[in-house]
């Protein structure tokens, strides 16, 4: 794979992601429990032989550029091998990136310096695996001068998504970006092919097409522009993201709201999850601290019945699950969860600790939050929609600044009782 150069457009805003992505770069958000968003990008290139890779960056990125020169100084420059993160340089006007296509064209200068005839365009906030090898193969066999990666989603999900239109020999023959009203197509087809924000250009190709939209007045953006200006010019192809037979299809996410974000982590967890950490043949990789092991306890307190239980869930390393209960969760490392409390539905990032007699639901909690003991969330959307953040479907987003009302009578009465072992607590 040396004939090809990665460049990953990590300078994304994230604004939909709001507020995890108040202090950082989308990319550098956490995800799964120990990794970033940017790391499955940077992992597909690894595992595939992408040993040149650029990272562009832009917004926040301090977070960004630390997570990858603590967990992705991985290759051998002197091999010519590297996992490079560049800065905005500003060559054109002092601007910031105008688009994606403008992210590219404002670092072809580097390009230069590079001996390569691909160029692999990536995003660093989607969820998926995929042998960008077997991509470049069909490319190549196709004689295609850009190849688009393509998904299948169904009808109602279009206009959030780039939708291609692909004839019988996989040649894209019209494009259209997040359309209100899909393309005609035949009745009995249930799905259509979107686009993954996964491309491999001819060198001398997509320099010419960048050259051109960088002197007209556009959103300079792969998927409102260059596409579809090359579709009817250039042999442009599109690579079908899905297994062969009657297997599952291949797993892709964007990530790119907080519900998305959300169903994203449910998807890891489960005895059959939609998509599995575990692979031993395509490892992800990522940055982790020393952490001790995850410790669960399940013992009795004085008169009180204590139990720590975990189910269906993801626990990082330092995690403790001291009597409390967790189900179809996520946790993320150094999470503690207290006596008599339950998380279910969850995501926890680093740091969190959730008191006593607490019960949170459907919630995405951001580092280091300390939740006061009785507190309750996720149960009812007009009290939680009253002291936090609740995303379009129901899910409730905890950060730091957010203040907790004090603690009702009745839960500190009851929790001095079990202090002062005058109460047995029954299980359920």
């Amino acid at each position: 794979m040396k004939e090809i150069l990665a460049m990953i457009m990590a300078g994304g805003n994230g604004e939909r992601l709001h507020p995890l992505t108040t202090d950082r770069a989308k990319p550098a958000v956490p995800f799964g429990g120990i990794y970033r968003l940017i790391d499955f990008t940077l992992s597909n290139c690894i595992n595939s032989g992408v040993r040149r890779i650029v990272v562009l960056t832009q917004y926040r990125s301090l977070s960004l550029h630390r997570h990858l020169s603590l967990g992705w100084n991985i290759l051998n420059p002197q091999l010519d091998e590297y996992i490079l993160p560049i800065p905005p340089q500003m060559r054109f006007d002092g601007d910031w990136y105008k688009g994606t296509a403008d992210c590219i064209y404002q670092n072809l200068n580097f390009a230069d310096t590079v001996n390569h005839e691909y160029f692999l365009v990536l995003s660093a906030d989607h969820i998926y695996t995929m042998d960008y090898s077997k991509m470049l193969m069909f490319h190549k066999e196709k004689r295609a001068d850009v190849t688009v990666a393509t998904t299948q989603i169904d009808q109602s999900a279009a206009s959030e998504f780039g939708i291609m239109k692909v004839d019988e020999e996989g040649k894209i023959v019209g494009f259209e970006e997040k359309p209100k009203r899909i393309m005609s197509l035949p009745h009995s087809q249930q799905t259509i092919s979107a686009n993954m924000g996964v491309y491999i250009f001819n060198n001398d190709i997509l320099r010419e097409f960048l050259e051109d939209d960088a002197h007209k007045d556009t959103h300079h953006d792969f998927g409102k522009n260059i596409i579809p200006e090359m579709i009817p010019r250039v042999s442009v192809f599109a690579y079908d993201f899905r297994k062969d037979g009657n297997k599952r299809p291949e797993y892709w996410r964007d990530v790119g709201t907080l519900d998305a974000y959300f169903e994203a982590n449910m998807d890891l967890i489960g005895p059959d999850p939609e998509f599995s950490l575990y692979n031993p043949n395509w490892p992800i990789h990522t940055h982790q601290g020393q952490y001790p092991p995850v410790e669960i306890v399940s013992s009795n307190e004085f008169t009180g019945k204590k139990s720590g239980v975990c189910l269906n869930s993801i626990l990082s390393g330092g995690c403790i699950i001291s009597g409390g209960r967790v189900e179809n969760s996520v946790l993320s490392p150094q999470v503690q969860v207290h006596s008599y409390s339950r998380v279910s539905e969850s995501v926890l990032m680093e740091g969190v600790e959730v008191g006593r007699f607490s019960k949170i639901k459907k919630a995405i909690v951001c580092e280091g939050v300390k939740i006061p003991p009785g507190t309750v969330i996720g149960y009812n959307e007009e009290d939680d929609k009253k002291r936090f953040f609740v995303s379009n479907s129901g899910i409730v987003v905890i950060f730091k600044d957010n203040d907790f009302p004090s603690l009702r009578e009745d839960t500190v009465r009851l929790q001095r009782l079990i202090d002062g072992s005058h109460l047995r607590l029954l299980e359920g």
